[in-house]
């Protein structure tokens, strides 16, 4: 089985070249590396193309971009990064035979905060809330047979939480793989806004979304607070 990253960019010349760096041990093993622009201003597309297998534009919005970058990918499995998120070093070893050993189709990593001794406690619960309903975040690095994301539809074009629909549309083929192992992802964003009230504004959105919001106004909502 062979594996295909697909990652979502939009201005992240800052640190795209640090982050497809630290997949390239990956890429000599055989691993797929694509790159989904969403129409970044910054010269991003550019600073990808020599550290990854494929750059591709698509219409900007984090689901159109990773379906765009699934319908090229090659792989087996298809592994969804979010640019500020590190993998660990044998990540395709743990997915490809945890899925394999496990007889499951879909799964994700448990998530660390580059540091902050709050984000530890934030961490650990995300973790555990997702143990416990079988959902999984963008930032968890989501990742998922190629069959059963078509199988799935990939994911919804909606403008937020398109990685809690479609873990509810795999949760109905099985439950998730939960790795132990960690992805490292940054705190940068709850550093900036706040702890405690980026925690409050993620859980009003989920609330939000789940009795029936529309997403779109869930972004502008996030955007806002942003």
């Amino acid at each position: 089985m062979r594996l295909s990253i697909v990652m979502p960019v939009l201005n992240e010349a800052a640190g795209i070249e640090a982050a497809l760096r630290a997949l390239s041990s990956l890429r000599t093993r055989g691993t797929e590396v694509i790159v989904v622009d969403g129409g970044s201003r910054d010269g991003t597309p550019a600073l990808a193309a020599p550290l990854a297998d494929r750059v591709l534009t698509a219409p900007q919005g984090r689901a159109a971009q990773m379906n765009a970058g699934a319908a090229v990918a090659t792989g087996d499995v298809l592994l969804f990064l979010h640019a500020d998120t590190q993998l660990p070093t044998d990540a395709d070893r743990l997915v490809i035979e945890g899925l394999q050993r496990s007889g499951r189709v879909w799964g994700r990593f448990d998530l660390q905060f580059d540091r902050g001794r709050r984000l530890r406690l934030v961490a650990l619960m995300m973790n555990l809330r997702s143990r416990f309903t079988g959902i999984a975040t963008g930032d968890q690095a989501m990742f998922v047979t190629h069959a059963s994301f078509e199988a799935a539809g990939g994911f919804p074009a909606i403008a937020l939480m398109e990685d809690v629909a479609l873990s509810a549309r795999l949760r109905r083929i099985g439950r998730p793989l939960c790795c132990a192992e960690r992805v490292t992802t940054s705190g940068r964003r709850w550093r900036q806004r706040g702890t405690v009230r980026t925690i409050l504004l993620m859980w009003s959105l989920r609330l939000r979304y789940i009795m029936g919001a529309d997403p779109a106004r869930l972004l502008r909502a996030y955007d806002a607070k942003r």
